[in-house]
């Protein structure tokens, strides 16, 4: 099956934002409303997207929630978001203002218990792991902490208590347009074959998503490369029909 390509759009006071590689003071602002950027996303085709919530993700609970709200409401895109989901609350919120899926990485880490309830009590179909890494091992809180968890070992351990949906970014990739860790996807999917991958940062071209969609990956994240330019959602509504 070939990857499902996801629009990403990363919201710091409620507006488009980009981070290089995570840092919050490598900040690029992009006009539009984030709305409009979905609106504009589902006219070509695009039936998915990915909303990040940066505020709630350094502030530790879900601060954007009236941007999932409006996207959710006033489009038919299915929304999977993240940043901030540390709390019942935070869930509940998320889900309640349309949420298809939430992305969750720092309270997975640093909440394993409540992380664990949370899958029995959503389901596996609903939470996402958020596994993003620097140097091979795991960045929480925005990708401002590091940790001493190895990437691989963090799947591995929540792939066996249940997870079947993972995103994984490269951090040094990220919003940096130098092409996609397609080794890291590779080895994890050697690792993991039942995974359902979703594949971020970096990516910077149509060739770029030529080359994941060869991957039995289940999606693809464009994030920065919308937002500048190199692809534009005709492009991919095109590349989409070719194949």
């Amino acid at each position: 099956m070939r990857p499902e390509i996801i629009p990403a759009i990363d919201l710091i006071d409620g507006k488009c934002v980009r981070l290089s590689e995570g840092d919050y003071t490598r900040k690029t602002e992009y006009r539009g409303d984030p709305l409009e950027v979905a609106l504009q996303a589902e006219a070509h085709g695009i039936t998915r997207l990915h909303l990040v919530d940066l505020d709630g993700a350094r502030a530790g609970q879900v601060v954007n929630w009236r941007v999932l709200e409006t996207i959710c409401s006033r489009t038919g895109l299915r929304v999977d978001f993240g940043g901030g989901i540390q709390s019942d609350e935070d869930l509940r919120v998320a889900f309640d203002c349309g949420a298809v899926q939430v992305n969750i990485g720092s309270a997975a880490v640093k909440q394993r218990e409540q992380f664990m309830e949370w899958l029995r009590a959503r389901g596996s179909d609903r939470i996402i792991l958020s596994a993003d890494a620097k140097h091979g091992k795991i960045a929480v809180h925005g990708w401002q902490d590091q940790t001493e968890i190895w990437l691989q070992d963090f799947i591995a351990d929540y792939h066996a208590a249940g997870i079947q949906w993972v995103t994984t970014t490269d951090i040094s990739r990220d919003g940096m347009m130098r092409g996609p860790a397609t080794d890291l996807y590779q080895d994890l999917l050697g690792t993991f074959p039942e995974l359902r991958l979703i594949a971020s940062g970096g990516v910077s071209s149509l060739a770029d998503v030529d080359t994941l969609a060869a991957l039995p990956l289940a999606g693809i994240i464009i994030g920065k490369a919308l937002f500048e330019g190199a692809i534009t959602f005709a492009a991919l509504e095109a590349w989409h029909l070719q194949r």
